[in-house]
């Protein structure tokens, strides 16, 4: 059985690693705030821009751009695809990396022909231990996911795109569904089913209709490259609250945990220590009694 001090070094090293878990608790609850204001600011003009998508196909019914599948046809492209894979740079976020991780390996064995464009350093390690090629890594995007970054990222996805290098491209990214779930998600980015941007039931719609210039195909190629990079910058900093989110409930885990040994350790000290005062006690009384029979005799 360990004796007190064993257990009191026990018990000073769960408080320390507690106040390290405190502390990522209060860092994570910070920046979830400030990344959901950062979202709160920018999406209703993403949101409008996809409105105006809208508006083209409600009012030019005969739009073809190289954006969209061609009417009645969705059938998936042949050739190489393009992934933007979204996780964290460190671990001790639950099980956030490792859903992200598995859609990314389910697509790789649906179309294995497809190449990976990585943000997060738990990602980029992850592929590189088991020798997944990755075409290209973005360094600290993911704890600072910025409007810059994400037209950075969507350019070069895009490049690849006009250039007929990346028949698709993907983003697999983490959706915060509620304060309370999440979801690890793959979307196709490009290219876009009309369906996409159909008019809902009680949505409202323009009463005039519009005129493009010079068409409708030029406005629709101009408005999509500003659509895909608010897409991955939403995709950026939904993925980030879910990061920090996961990282609150791991390490309020934690501290609950270590709520639990600190008692455990308390109440095992405390009968050691007892144990060891009986002890002593005992020991003073038998030479006490022993000294009073040679007393005696």
């Amino acid at each position: 059985m360990a004796g007190t001090k064993e257990i009191k070094t026990r018990i000073q090293s769960v408080q320390e690693t507690k106040k390290i878990t405190s502390a990522m608790y209060l860092i994570a609850s910070t920046k979830l705030r400030r990344a959901r204001q950062e979202l709160e600011h920018t999406r209703p003009y993403f949101e409008a821009l996809r409105g105006e998508i809208k508006s083209i196909f409600r009012t030019a019914s005969d739009v073809d751009s190289r954006y969209f599948y061609p009417v009645g046809n969705d059938t998936p492209r042949e050739g190489t695809y393009g992934c933007l894979v979204i996780t964290a740079d460190k671990g001790l976020a639950g099980s956030y990396n490792q859903n992200a991780i598995r859609q990314a390996q389910e697509l790789l064995e649906w179309h294995p022909d497809t190449k990976l464009f990585v943000v997060g350093e738990y990602g980029r390690r992850f592929f590189a231990q088991r020798n997944i090629p990755i075409e290209r890594s973005f360094l600290y995007t993911a704890q600072n996911p910025t409007m810059a970054r994400a037209r950075e990222i969507s350019a070069l996805l895009l490049d690849g795109f006009h250039r007929g290098e990346l028949k698709e491209i993907f983003v697999i990214y983490t959706d915060m569904e509620s304060a309370m779930s999440f979801q690890a998600r793959s979307a196709r980015v490009l290219p876009f089913h009309r369906t996409y941007f159909d008019t809902l039931d009680g949505e409202r719609v323009a009463a005039e209709p519009f005129e493009f210039l010079p068409n409708a195909n030029s406005v629709l190629d101009s408005m999509i490259p500003s659509y895909v990079s608010g897409f991955i910058y939403s995709a950026l900093i939904d993925s980030f609250c879910c990061e920090q989110n996961a990282r609150m409930t791991a390490m309020d885990s934690a501290n609950q945990n270590a709520e639990e040994l600190l008692g455990e350790l308390s109440l095992r000290y405390n009968r050691v220590r007892q144990s060891a005062i009986t002890q002593e006690i005992t020991e003073v009384s038998a030479g006490a009694r022993a000294q009073r029979q040679r007393k005696d005799r």
